[in-house]
């Protein structure tokens, strides 16, 4: 059932920057608004982007294996579904975590001012207690794995604990980012063949500096707010030369990510390099489109990520089909 509230009191415990017309305030009681915002639950792209490179390794492992009557060189299906669960899970535990460290710096900047914890709708404590719960659920996702793959995803927490502090000392923040965003690239690999190769490594190298180019591109709709409070970022960093430094990061993740498909072996057919060039051409159109000083354009092309997401992972599955067509 449709939320009731009046409009007024809708708007006054929203986050400036949520999309109005997101399920979390259609149908969530207004009481489970702020950890919804917490979790960011009213932003799904977060989640989208933190699942992209586990369900991009989980396509490709298997196409490391001949295909058989028994293997068909398709992803698993129950990976994708725990990779999925785990990365709503996660990435709301990590945003409930960097809210907490970022309280006093979210105040000072418009649009995370009316966050949860910076507006006094959640308490610390409570919000604490809501970031446990999100981790243990990730954990619980975690522990269905072989032990190879829960070691390497507990391995993955020493990158998520020190993001949120890199902005205060480092004009790279972006890059912890991406260190944390891509573990997935491993973690499919690892979940099905209980070890790492070459070929997962590239994959998750690639994955880093997408989300370099990507976070860069967020990062411009607050670079104003956060050089007056002294955070830093790559969207200061690289300032009026940000096309051309997306350029050599975004070429850098296809060359990489096709390497992987390389090193994979003859299983990554030619409908897996067709999905590469489909979405070298969707990164082309995002620095063709990008325009540093519009902040709701820095966000449509930021948010057209998950588009690259799919064109990839739908690239290395219809490669798969193609194997079982031609076996």
């Amino acid at each position: 059932m449709a939320n009731p509230e009046p409009s007024y009191l809708a708007e006054k415990n929203r986050v400036a920057d949520a999309p109005s017309e997101n399920w979390v305030y259609r149908y969530l009681p207004q009481a489970l608004w702020p950890y919804a915002q917490l979790a960011r639950w009213d932003r799904p792209i977060g989640w989208q982007l933190l699942m992209w490179p586990c369900w991009w390794s989980a396509a490709l492992a298997p196409l490391a294996a001949p295909t058989t009557a028994v293997h068909m060189g398709l992803p698993d299906l129950s990976h994708l579904f725990l990779f999925l669960v785990g990365a709503i899970a996660m990435r709301g535990a990590g945003c409930t975590y960097n809210d907490l460290v970022d309280e006093e710096i979210d105040a000072s900047v418009a649009r995370t001012r009316s966050r949860p914890l910076p507006s006094g709708r959640i308490s610390r404590r409570d919000a604490k207690l809501f970031m446990v719960a999100q981790s243990l659920t990730g954990f619980l996702v975690l522990v269905q794995f072989n032990p190879f793959a829960i070691l390497l995803g507990i391995a993955s927490l020493g990158a998520v604990a020190i993001y949120p502090f890199l902005k205060r000392f480092t004009d790279w923040p972006q890059l912890g980012l991406g260190l944390a965003f891509s573990w997935g690239a491993l973690m499919g690999w690892a979940c099905y063949w209980g070890s790492l190769s070459l070929a997962p490594v590239l994959l998750y190298l690639g994955s880093i500096l997408w989300v370099i180019g990507y976070d860069t591109i967020y990062a411009h709709q607050d670079k104003e707010d956060d050089a007056l409070v002294g955070v830093r970022s790559t969207a200061q960093l690289f300032g009026a030369k940000t096309k051309q430094a997306i350029v050599l990061l975004y070429g850098g993740a296809v060359v990489l990510f096709f390497l992987a498909f390389a090193f994979t072996g003859n299983g990554v057919g030619w409908p897996a390099y067709l999905g590469l060039a489909l979405g070298a051409g969707q990164m082309g159109w995002q620095i063709r489109s990008l325009d540093i000083d519009n902040p709701s354009e820095c966000l449509r092309l930021f948010k057209s990520n998950s588009a690259f997401g799919w064109i990839l992972f739908f690239g290395l599955v219809f490669s798969a089909l193609w194997s079982i067509s031609v076996a």
